[in-house]
């Protein structure tokens, strides 16, 4: 059975809360990048931007990082079409890189996102915006920002639907192994 957790209004005010946040421990905006992990984390670091220039009143470089061949599982996985790599213009060196995705869970998809930023770069600094955290973590990786901790079983899984991609906002609990509209990739 489905269970609908989070609709278009909470994620939209779970990505303002999430901006508010990365102001305040940031000081300012000034060298702030965001980077989306490619599918739904590219979508949500470009609404994250939206909200933190309202903010800021200044505009925030986005880019979209993939780590398909960085994973650690590409030989236990379907097949993986590897998604554009974009680094904001200025690049990420000597920035503090936000790294954004969708669902946290085991950690792995965030340990290949940081073996693939060193290849575009050596930022300052780099902290992680989620809208899930899931738990459930394989290795020692902690969010900086996460807009809802939904404690989960293993058994189930965490959907997140966008409607630039999905036609809809919501973040959805299901109890299937159905892998469609699945931000998590561990």
């Amino acid at each position: 059975m489905d269970k609908t957790v989070l609709g278009s209004d909470d994620i939209a005010r779970s990505l303002k809360r999430l901006a508010y946040e990365i102001v305040e421990k940031n000081s300012g905006l000034d060298e702030i990048v965001l980077l989306g992990i490619p599918t739904r984390g590219v979508q949500l670091a470009e609404r994250l931007a939206t909200f933190l220039q309202e903010v800021a009143q200044t505009p925030i470089p986005v880019g979209a990082l993939d780590i398909t061949l960085y994973r650690d599982d590409l030989a236990r996985q379907p097949i993986r079409v590897p998604k554009p790599t974009v680094m904001p213009e200025g690049g990420i060196d000597g920035k503090t890189v936000v790294l954004v995705d969708d669902v946290l869970f085991s950690g792995r998809t965030i340990r290949a996102a940081l073996d693939a930023i060193n290849d575009h770069g050596r930022p300052k600094g780099v902290q992680l915006a989620v809208l899930v955290d899931r738990g459930h973590r394989e290795l020692p990786i902690r969010a900086d920002y996460v807009g809802k901790n939904l404690p989960t079983s293993r058994n189930e899984q965490v959907l997140v639907q966008l409607k630039e991609l999905d036609g809809n906002d919501a973040v959805v609990i299901s109890g299937t192994n159905d892998t469609n509209n699945t931000g998590e990739e561990n």
